[in-house]
């Protein structure tokens, strides 16, 4: 009787940057990459391990999730970005190496390449010391990473200073087939001058250590620059930071399908929200969300918004966080229940599928901004931090499937929401961006790019052996 030969699947690492947003596009992409006869891994520091496992069910994937330690001591946070920054830098570096010497000591495979959020860009430095391949893997718009990649660029044009700040007010960047963006829609301008200065250099330092990778995953699409009508604005070619780096848009990532597991979260989901919707009129509730990851618009801005949504008199669901909830007026919930629900967390893809829902007011986080999309809802936009800026830019000015609004007061909001109802060329752009963007032909490519990045992988492995 013959001995029966079971085939070790080669282990891929994953490396998120520590948040929602950069966890569900990695854990996507791991779901991807199962049906390549990869054996997906996804590390994270304890905090947001804690929260995987305490909200997921980790039978549902065909995949390990590994932990490894962030020197937070339990704690569950939220912690500032600056002290995740630390960590990364001080702290989970020597743990991931260990974790890599250990996963290839055991007999399950070994790890034949790294694939690291560039926002986490300090485990390229531990693959470069393991000899492990690594590739960079962009979460958000490929628009962004431009804009990133352009920093040297702007500096030597004397647009901003050395530290980050703009030489003067207005457009500061005007790359190909980009619309002009302006001072206030560069990521690192967030917060104090310190805090600037700080964020630019955290910028820069992900740059300097891009140029030791082999590929980089872009979670976006190449035809970001699709206006309303059917003229073709960009190309499919983005320039490396170096020469040797091949670059596959691999998005969108597909949405979990029925065969498997639903999008994560790291918070319980108020179900019960889906129940609500199914008692309203087709089109005609707001869906509030600012995300998982941006700090609080400030007790002012939420009471103001409370006040705004009560005097609409349309049905709103509200994602509003515990935390964020100190500036709500008095026995608010109670006084709104007939009109509205605040939940603590959604689930929110399933909410942009309903058809009740008409409206999503967001914060522009490049996931919300993709799910929209698949979903086609019109779009409210009041960006808070980092790349909202850029991805509101496109939505509003280029794709031109939704307004920004200007304040959360009342005429702010009532002027945008008559603005984007009253559009009604604006079913067709989000029909045509849809079908663009989701369609079988981007399904393909997407296949065709993950297919291309293993078998240059493969290849690499192969040519380690001779």
């Amino acid at each position: 009787m013959g001995v029966q030969c079971i085939m070790k699947k080669p282990k891929i690492l994953l490396v998120p940057y520590p948040a929602q947003g950069h966890v569900n596009p990695m854990l996507k992409l791991g779901l991807a990459l199962l049906s390549h006869g990869l054996q997906p891994i996804i590390v994270t520091p304890e905090f947001i391990h804690r929260r995987i496992v305490a909200n997921m069910d980790l039978n549902d994937y065909q995949m390990r999730f590994m932990s490894i330690p962030d020197g937070f001591s339990g704690e569950e946070g939220p912690y500032d970005f600056f002290a995740i920054e630390k960590s990364m830098e001080n702290i989970m570096p020597n743990h991931l190496e260990t974790l890599l010497h250990e996963l290839d000591e055991d007999d399950d495979g070994t790890v034949v390449c790294m694939v690291i959020d560039l926002l986490a860009s300090w485990a390229i430095q531990v693959a470069t010391r393991c000899g492990i391949p690594a590739a960079g893997f962009w979460p958000a718009m490929q628009a962004t990473y431009r804009l990133i990649t352009s920093i040297p660029d702007m500096i030597h044009a004397d647009l901003i200073s050395e530290t980050g700040c703009p030489r003067h007010e207005g457009t500061v960047s005007s790359l190909p087939s980009q619309p002009l963006l302006s001072t206030e829609d560069l990521p690192w301008l967030i917060g104090t001058q310190a805090s600037r200065k700080a964020r630019l250099k955290f910028w820069i330092r992900i740059l300097d250590r891009l140029t030791s990778l082999r590929w980089l995953l872009l979670n976006s699409f190449p035809q970001e620059f699709i206006i309303h009508d059917d003229e073709y604005q960009g190309d499919d070619y983005i320039s490396p930071p170096h020469n040797n780096l091949i670059i596959f848009p691999v998005g969108p990532l597909p949405e979990p399908s029925l065969t498997t597991p639903k999008n994560p979260s790291f918070w319980k989901e108020d179900t019960s929200c889906l129940e609500w919707l199914d008692h309203q009129k087709p089109n005609s509730v707001i869906y509030i969300s600012f995300g998982s990851w941006v700090s609080p618009i400030g007790d002012a801005k939420i009471k103001t918004l409370a006040l705004t949504l009560q005097s609409l008199n349309r049905p709103f669901i509200w994602v509003l966080a515990e935390s964020w909830r100190h500036g709500l007026p008095n026995g608010y919930s109670e006084t709104v229940s007939k009109q509205g629900k605040l939940v603590l967390w959604a689930p929110q893809f399933q909410v942009l599928q309903h058809k009740a829902v008409g409206l999503y007011l967001t914060h522009c986080g490049w996931n919300s901004t993709m799910e929209a999309i698949q979903c086609r809802k019109r779009l409210l936009c009041y960006p808070v931090a980092g790349d909202q800026f850029v991805n509101c830019k496109y939505i509003v000015k280029v794709w031109k499937i939704g307004v920004k609004v200007k304040g959360l007061g009342q005429k702010d909001v009532e002027e945008a929401v008559k603005k984007v109802m009253k559009d009604e060329e604006m079913e067709e752009r989000l029909r045509k961006i849809h079908h663009r963007t989701m369609g079988e032909e981007t399904s393909s490519r997407v296949a065709g790019n993950l297919k291309a990045f293993v078998l240059g992988l493969n290849q690499l492995q192969q040519n380690s052996l001779h």
